[in-house]
């Protein structure tokens, strides 16, 4: 990889400034699923074990209002990274000033400190998130080095990740960081065959650009979720009351065309007369959907269609749900598909974040796939193919 790694830095006694993704879900002030803050120990323990001063920040969530800061500290996530590191974390409630950078000068070698949530800069006009360049510079010049490990964000140009590496000598990636450009970088550009495309969601927009490059890459891109819809009223099929994009009907018809036979649609589908839960269901064939009844899952046919497309692959990528996964009832397809997936012999299986990255670890399969991403309009972004200024911004070897 032509990008610096952190294996690359000379780290004994400098101040490394790392740039984590801790955007942990929480709730009541408690974290509901610490992966993101596991997933980045290997970089935290390598700066430590090296002689590095580690000085970790991070965002979470989006920070508007004062209202927003009593929700939105990073001290519980601090907590946290303490009892996972079996070692001291020096929480600084401040994103600047100088009582961070007191704490930061009295840092010893393998020491860890963690400034407060970044986006408490965006409270007055978009300082963060904006990518302020007088911030950038500032927090540049609390460090001797960056490492991002962030791909979470990779995707946005912001002051502590661009505007930090624009303003300080040497940005390398963190091993997660590295990981995720290694095997969702290597499912774009360098993929084994047959490789196979798995995309859900409700819409078709959310998903056009990823489509449109897959379907040069891919053997097969299988279609699920709320946009396959889309694609059956592409075909002339009735939806009934199913989710369905009428202003991209026909891209949905183009990419039909373009795709000669690639794309792979489900058979049969599992109806209810209203989006709930509790609502009765049944199956009927994809385009036998019939009026005041709307598509949330996949059916059972479908799912032997996957399992045949993706038997013998050597590459799988797998991003968003095929049905409405927040209703147990209707999330039978995703988490039939995700445990195909995780019992695939000999294939590379990457999933894209979000809910099917919440599929896999909540069904405990996480070490069965090669790689969960952590960022999801990140992972989206790069099978797009767009360059990432995060990833643009780490320092060439």
């Amino acid at each position: 990889m032509s990008k610096l790694m952190i294996t690359d830095l000379q780290l004994k006694g400098k101040k490394v400034l790392v740039r984590v993704d801790f955007n942990v879900p929480m709730k009541d002030q408690k974290i509901t699923d610490d992966n993101r803050i596991v997933q980045a120990l290997p970089t935290i323990k390598y700066v430590i074990e090296n002689g590095g001063k580690a000085i970790l920040f991070s965002h979470l969530g989006r920070v508007k209002t004062e209202e927003d800061k009593a929700k939105a500290s990073l001290a519980p996530v601090a907590k946290r990274l303490e009892e996972l590191l079996g070692k001291k974390v020096l929480f600084v409630p401040q994103t600047r000033g100088a009582e961070l950078e007191a704490a930061i000068a009295n840092l010893k070698e393998g020491e860890v400190l963690m400034f407060e949530n970044t986006r408490f800069e965006d409270i007055n006009g978009k300082k963060e998130s904006g990518n302020d360049p007088e911030l950038g510079k500032y927090w540049a010049s609390l460090g001797d080095v960056f490492v991002n490990d962030a791909f979470g964000t990779a995707h946005r140009a912001h002051a502590s990740n661009a505007g930090i590496s624009a303003n300080i000598a040497q940005t390398a990636a963190g091993f997660l960081m590295e990981k995720e450009l290694k095997f969702i970088g290597g499912a774009v550009d360098n993929p084994a065959h047959p490789f196979v495309a798995i995309l859900g969601g409700a819409k078709v927009s959310d998903k056009i650009g990823v489509i449109e490059n897959l379907l040069k890459k891919a053997d097969k891109v299988i279609i699920g979720g709320g946009m396959a819809y889309t694609f059956f009223k592409a075909q002339g099929w009735n939806v009934g009351d199913s989710i369905c994009e009428l202003d991209k009907v026909e891209l949905a018809k183009e990419l039909l065309e373009k795709g000669k036979g690639k794309i792979v649609l489900p058979v049969d589908t599992v109806i209810a007369p209203e989006f709930s839960n509790e609502a009765p269901s049944k199956v009927v064939k994809s385009n036998e959907i019939p009026d005041g009844f709307q598509g949330l899952d996949v059916g059972p046919e479908t799912l032997k269609l996957y399992a045949e497309t993706v038997k013998g692959a050597k590459t799988v990528v797998w991003n968003g749900p095929v049905g409405v996964f927040e209703f147990s009832n209707f999330a039978k397809g995703t988490l039939a598909l995700c445990e195909m997936l995780a019992n695939l012999e000999g294939a590379i299986t990457i999933v894209g974040g979000g809910d099917s990255a919440s599929a896999a670890i909540s069904l405990g399969y996480a070490s069965k796939f090669t790689h969960i991403s952590t960022g999801g309009g990140a992972s989206l972004e790069y099978l797009e193919g767009k360059a990432l200024p995060g990833v643009e911004a780490i320092s060439n070897k």
